[in-house]
C-alpha cells in the first residue's frame, strides 16, 4: 500500500466545512461520515481518504450513474486545491456505489476482451471519467491478445480495446454522429441560411 499523502488531521476540516455548506445551501438531507484507508477493491481503488452518505436524499446523489454524488466530489476536490493526479486519493461514496460499479466495470471490461478476441475488430466504452479508465485498463492488464488505451479530450475520453496488434485508430473514428446535426467530416447543406421559397 502506498503512504498516505491525505489524512484526516491535514484535510479533514477542510473537507468537513466544504460539504456542511454545500449540503446546507443546497437543501439537501445527507449526512457524512469520513475515514481514513478504506478500500473494498485495493487493486483498483486505494484512497487515503473515504467520504460515506446517507440519508434521505442519498438516492440524488446515486441518479445518472452518480452525477451528483461525482460532481460534489469534484467541487470539493478543487475547493480544497487537489491537484488531479491526486482526486483518487479523496472517494466519495454512497450504498456502496463504488464497489459495485467497480465490479461492473470488471464484468464489462471481461464481455470486451471477449468480443474483440473473437470479432477481431476493436471495442470503444462510452466516455467515462479518469477513475473508472484506470479500473477498465487495470482489468484487461493480464490479457495478451488484446490492449487497451484511452483517446479522445476531456469529457469525452474512453477506453478502447484493441487486437494486440492492431494499430490504434483516431478517436474521431469511435465519437457517434452529433445529435440534431450532419455526421462528422459532412460539410453544411447547400440550403443553410438561405430563405426558403414561398409557395
Amino acid at each position: 500500500m502506498s503512504e498516505r499523502k491525505y489524512t484526516l488531521a491535514s484535510v479533514g476540516p477542510q473537507l468537513d466545512r466544504c460539504l456542511s455548506r454545500i449540503i446546507r445551501n443546497a437543501g439537501f438531507d445527507l449526512q457524512f461520515e469520513m475515514a481514513e484507508g478504506e478500500a473494498p477493491h485495493p487493486d483498483f481503488e486505494n484512497p487515503d481518504i473515504s467520504v460515506k452518505f446517507a440519508g434521505r436524499d442519498v438516492d440524488l446523489l446515486l441518479s445518472n450513474r452518480a452525477e451528483l454524488l461525482l460532481a460534489l466530489e469534484q467541487i470539493c476536490l478543487e475547493a480544497l486545491r487537489v491537484p488531479s493526479e491526486d482526486h483518487s486519493r479523496i472517494a466519495f461514496d454512497a450504498n456502496d456505489y463504488r464497489m459495485l460499479r467497480i465490479e461492473e466495470l470488471r464484468l464489462s471490461a471481461r464481455a470486451a476482451a471477449e468480443r474483440v478476441k473473437r470479432s477481431g475488430k476493436p471495442f470503444a466504452f462510452n466516455p467515462m471519467n479518469s477513475r473508472e479508465r484506470r479500473v477498465i485498463h487495470l482489468s484487461l492488464r493480464d490479457e495478451h491478445e488484446i490492449r487497451s488505451e484511452s483517446a479522445g479530450v476531456g469529457p469525452h475520453r474512453q477506453v478502447i480495446v484493441y487486437p494486440a496488434g492492431m494499430p490504434s485508430a483516431p478517436a474521431s473514428a469511435f465519437q457517434p454522429p452529433r445529435p440534431n446535426g450532419p455526421p462528422r467530416g459532412a460539410g453544411a447543406r447547400p440550403d443553410r441560411g438561405r430563405p426558403r421559397p414561398r409557395r
